[in-house]
This record gives structure tokens, C-alpha cells and sequence, in this order.
């Protein structure tokens, strides 16, 4: 395919970024992609409501990477080139993505990038900074330290994009979101994403947008079409065994098992492992290295169970997971949807399976509510016992 033959060039990308896109095989604009690039290549502010797996990050990458390579940086002495391009995202493992993506999309560009994330030596990331990066990903509060160490200075940012703001808010990180918008000069392009949209987040819309270009991108489906989904009415003290034997079922190729808590997923890890069920944690509390040796061996397969808290339903894809299984139903509806779509991708078939105790009948309600389907209960047939329906 000739780059003027991509479906990419009526969005109005330049030659290099077309020829990035086209490495990669993309076929067609995803719809995000379509209707956000045109609007940031303009200029306008754009609020998008859309969901990972929507390939929002190229909506948002592509066209800032044009406008910072059509404008040089405006002369400053050589210590102080400034930082041109804000992603503040939640998460290391987004951070690393997004910060991933830069570096392919801008690959015929003359642009630098950089990534500053919690959870590692800051010293790396403060010599990384010292080349000036035309392009920063970050996290909070990593971001916050850098900036009162005096090692970070914004106010040459002319593209600022909030990321996945609806699990800033999740997170408990709107305070740190608004601390850096502040350090931001008051003229500068922002391009706001999220996958929904609580009163919060519209409050924090106001704030940051001006006259904003509205795009709502709609799944087809509420949740994963090829995933088969059901719950287990299950007594909270019977969970552990009922998942034991879960695990240990033949089609149990590789799981994602989901807790509320970080200490829950470390303690649930642990029992697996004395139960020889090798499984691996990750959540918030675990240093970078150890979350990264924990995906690294899921995704290698020498872990065959991750045992999760939220911080992994959205914006990490792995291929071949065959269950979910929601140890803990989640307090908040749409991270059931987010936590399922982890299986059931790239054209293969999963399951979802939920336990749910008696207290958690009302987190059930949500969810049914929300994906307007109630869910087939499946019985704990390894375990009579505990397969019985809770009034």
C-alpha cells in the first residue's frame, strides 16, 4: 500500500507519520482515531469519551507528534530546551506504553521522549530528563517530585493530554492532576480522555477545556462478545477452595484472578502458591521490578495465575488469558467490564467467572444493571457444599 493510499491520509497526517503507521499494519483509522486526529491537528481543545482498546492513544500521539515536528522548539540556551508535550496517565505499566508508542509513531521524526513513572530509582529518570525530551509521559506523582526538586519545569508546554481521568479519580490522584495542570502556562492545547464520565471528572472538564471538540465513542458492545460470562454464589470463607479447584481445571490455560485490595491479592498469591498453584501478584504496593518480573513471567507462561487489583484491568494486553476470575466483585460496575476484556481478545474465546458472597449482592445488581443481562449462575460443583445460592 503507497502512503497515499492509506486510509490514514484524508485524516491529514504528514509523510512520516504515515509511514510509521503503515509499519505498524494498520489498516484504517479506528472511529477515536478518526474523529480526534483532525480536531488536535487544528488546534482545538478535544474532550473524548472513550474506552481503552479504542486505539485512543494514536488519536492523541500522532497528532501531537506532527505539531511539535512542523514547530522547532522556540530557542532557548541549551540547559533549557523546554519540555513541549505533557501525557499524564495513572498507571507505570500505561505510562511505559504510551511512552512505547511515541517512540514507534515518531520514529522517522526528529523528536526526543521521555517517561517518568513512581517505583523505580529516580536517578535514571532524572538523567533521561537532562536530554531534554521534547515529548514527557508521566505519572503524578513522580511528575509532582521532579517538579518541587526543581528538575522539571512545564511551562514551556504548549500539548497537554489527561489520560484514562476516570481512574486518576479511582485512584485518588485528582489533587496531583490539578497540582500539575497549574504548573502548565495558561495557553496551551489539552486533549482530555476517559472512559466515563462521573460528576467529578465533568467538574474537572471545566477547569481544563475551552470550547472543547465532543467526541463519544460508543463500544458496540457493553461487554466482551466472546466472553462467557457467569457467577458462582459462593460463602466468602469458601472462596479460596472453590477457587483452587477452579484453577486446577483443564481448560485453564492461563487466569487473571482480580481481588478488591493489594493485600488481598498478595495474601491470595501466596495461599495459591502453598497450594502448588503457581501464581504471581501485582498491584500498587509492588515496586516496579516486581510488577515487571510478575508480567513478564505471565506472559512467558512460567506463572499460569496473576492475582490482580485494578490497577491491570485496563491498558495491559496480553494475549492467551482464557479466564477472569473475579475473586471480589468490584466496587464500581464499569471496572467489571474493563476487568473482563482481558480475556476473549484478538478473536479468541474466554470465560468470566464472578464470585459473589452475600454481601456483594449489590455490587451484582450494578453490574447486571450496567451490562443489562443477568448473569448465569454457575454452580461450585468441585465443591457441593459452597454451590448453594445465597438468599
Amino acid at each position: 500500500m503507497t502512503l497515499q493510499a492509506s486510509a490514514f491520509a484524508p485524516l491529514g497526517l504528514s509523510t512520516p507519520l504515515l509511514r510509521a503507521v503503515l509499519d505498524e499494519k494498520y489498516a484504517s483509522p479506528s472511529p477515536v482515531q478518526a474523529e480526534v486526529i483532525p480536531h488536535a491537528l487544528s488546534g482545538r481543545d478535544v474532550l473524548a469519551c472513550a474506552q481503552t482498546g479504542t486505539g485512543k492513544t494514536a488519536a492523541f500521539v500522532l497528532p501531537i507528534l506532527q505539531q511539535l515536528a512542523a514547530q522547532p522548539p522556540p530557542s532557548h540556551p541549551p540547559a533549557r530546551r523546554p519540555i513541549r508535550a505533557l501525557v499524564l496517565t495513572p498507571t507505570r505499566e500505561l505510562a511505559a506504553q504510551i511512552a512505547e508508542r511515541v517512540s514507534v509513531y515518531g520514529r522517522y521524526l526528529k523528536l526526543r521522549h521521555g517517561v517518568v513513572y513512581g517505583g523505580v530509582n529516580p536517578n535514571r529518570q532524572e538523567l533521561a530528563l537532562r536530554t531534554q525530551p521534547d515529548v514527557l509521559v508521566a505519572t503524578p506523582g513522580r511528575l509532582l517530585d521532579f517538579i518541587r526538586q526543581g528538575v522539571v519545569r512545564l511551562d514551556g508546554v504548549t500539548h497537554f493530554v489527561l489520560d484514562e481521568a476516570d481512574r486518576m479519580l479511582d485512584m485518588g490522584f485528582l489533587p496531583d492532576v490539578r497540582r500539575v495542570f497549574a504548573e502548565l502556562p495558561p495557553t496551551k492545547q489539552v486533549l482530555f480522555f476517559s472512559a466515563t464520565m462521573p460528576p467529578a471528572i465533568e467538574a474537572l472538564t471545566r477547569t481544563m477545556l475551552r470550547n472543547p471538540a465532543r467526541v463519544a465513542i460508543t463500544p458496540k458492545v457493553t461487554t466482551a462478545e466472546r466472553v462467557d460470562q457467569s457467577v458462582m454464589f459462593v460463602d466468602r470463607a469458601d472462596k479460596r477452595k472453590v477457587l483452587e479447584s477452579v484453577l486446577r481445571e483443564a481448560d485453564v490455560e492461563r487466569a487473571v484472578v482480580f481481588t478488591r485490595t493489594k493485600h488481598g491479592a498478595s495474601r491470595l498469591s501466596a495461599q495459591l502458591d502453598r497450594a502448588g498453584i503457581a501464581a504471581a501478584a501485582i498491584h500498587g504496593d509492588k515496586t516496579q521490578s516486581a510488577r515487571e518480573r510478575a508480567l513478564d513471567s505471565f506472559r512467558t507462561g512460567q506463572t499460569r495465575v496473576l492475582v490482580a487489583t485494578d490497577v491491570f484491568a485496563r491498558g495491559i494486553d496480553i494475549d492467551g488469558i482464557s479466564h477472569v476470575i473475579n475473586f471480589d466483585l468490584p466496587n464500581v460496575a464499569e471496572s467489571y467490564v474493563h476487568r473482563i476484556g482481558r480475556t476473549g481478545r484478538a478473536g479468541a474465546s474466554g470465560r468470566a467467572i464472578s464470585f459473589c458472597d452475600r454481601e456483594e449482592r449489590p455490587l451484582l445488581t450494578d453490574i447486571e444493571r450496567l451490562i443489562q443481562r443477568r448473569l448465569p449462575v454457575q454452580a461450585a460443583t468441585a465443591m457441593p457444599n459452597v454451590s448453594r445460592k445465597l438468599k
